[in-house]
């Protein structure tokens, strides 16, 4: 029996004899603008959670957002007040996830979210206690990133990333990380997320000769500077960030994007892991599901953030049902406490340990560099 089957037999023990009132669950996401890439693939994932858990029922209300923080502010507030939802997941871009956890934290409900930045559940305060993330940090990504562009041999990086907290926290960790591999910085340029061209920066960036260039943007946004540089011959090595590590990237980019580097969570080349690897196992039977309904080489890190995001609730709902009944601030109270106390638990992306102090629990077997080859990814050796 696969791992998953037998999760939800022990949940559907768990609840053997209980009947309460309906978990409500609110997710914000990007559908559409500049973050749709992402939210879309996020989106397909939550319409593979079941209806009900155990012998409770679930409703699930999905909002859009428009990549815009204030739609994603007024869309969870919504959630709260007329859905009356006991935790909410959100939101598809890390600047909106930010904003949400003021409006969480006032509510006193759990979030999780499928978005990167450290930010959003560090460092840790009376609010940010209530907001967990199932997406890696920047800065164990900036490390894979780094160490890759220093065993190739290389002696110099630049930076261009969006002007907002995503590309700003990569910078931090990019420029620490390649002074401590001892890696120049040589130049380091940003642009805004609605940009229609990055060409001032790519021509900032060329004049500097780096040997390798890394790009921090989320979604479709990290294509622009990444075409810029091929246009203008450039013929170092680009790396993007785990932000653009989905199927529009490949698509869009087709030809341009080829032998670009990334790091990224392991579900994305789940069949070409290790047998050795913690998450293959899990990892392949979502990619399995994820294909067969929304099509065969679908799959995206994104939509494996979300699902690793319902994992997490899968293991604390069944525990806070036993402190009171949804609805309740008991059971809201020890749903958050119950993600928190999640110790060595296999998600699509890597192995979950969260304490007090850290509310996203990933480590190092949560990131593998991959190469973009022949229009698919690639384990890089």
């Amino acid at each position: 029996m696969n791992a998953i089957k037998l999760m939800l037999l022990a949940t559907a023990l768990a609840f053997h004899n209980m009947a309460f009132a309906d978990i409500n669950i609110g997710v914000v996401l990007s559908l559409t603008g500049p973050g749709a890439s992402l939210g879309i693939q996020e989106r397909n994932a939550i319409t593979m959670i079941p209806s009900t858990i155990g012998y409770e029922k679930l409703n699930i209300t999905v909002l859009d957002d428009e990549s815009d923080p204030a739609k994603a502010i007024r869309n969870a507030k919504k959630l709260i007040a007329e859905n009356n939802i006991d935790v909410l997941i959100g939101s598809s871009l890390s600047p909106i996830s930010i904003a949400l956890v003021d409006v969480a934290a006032e509510a006193k409900i759990p979030m999780i979210s499928p978005s990167a930045s450290p930010q959003i559940v560090a460092p840790m305060n009376e609010k940010r206690r209530w907001a967990f993330k199932t997406t890696q940090n920047d800065a164990l990504m900036a490390e894979e990133v780094i160490s890759h562009i220093k065993s190739a041999g290389l002696r110099s990086v630049a930076f261009i990333g969006q002007g907002d907290s995503y590309g700003e926290g990569w910078y931090q960790e990019v420029a620490k990380h390649a002074s401590l591999q001892g890696i120049e910085m040589v130049a380091s340029e940003r642009y805004a997320r609605t940009d229609t061209s990055a060409t001032a920066q790519v021509l900032k960036v060329l004049a500097a000769q780096p040997d390798a260039v890394v790009i921090a943007a989320a979604g479709t946004p990290s294509l622009l500077p990444h075409i810029a540089l091929i246009d203008r011959q450039y013929k170092g090595r680009i790396y993007q960030s785990h932000g653009a590590a989905n199927l529009k990237f490949l698509e869009l980019g087709g030809k341009k994007v080829e032998n670009t580097f990334l790091a990224v969570g392991p579900m994305l080349v789940a069949e070409q892991l290790p047998q050795s690897s913690p998450v293959r196992d899990v990892a392949l039977e979502f990619v399995k599901a994820y294909d067969t309904k929304f099509g065969a080489g679908s799959r995206s890190t994104f939509a494996g953030h979300a699902w690793d995001a319902w994992l997490l609730l899968n293991r604390a709902i069944p525990e806070a049902l036993k402190h009171g009944k949804p609805g309740t601030q008991e059971f809201r109270d020890k749903l958050r406490d119950s993600v928190e106390e999640t110790k060595q638990f296999i998600g699509t992306h890597g192995v979950f340990n969260m304490t007090p102090q850290d509310h996203m629990g990933l480590d190092r077997r949560a990131a593998v560099m991959v190469e973009v080859k022949n229009g698919k990814w690639v384990l890089a050796q």
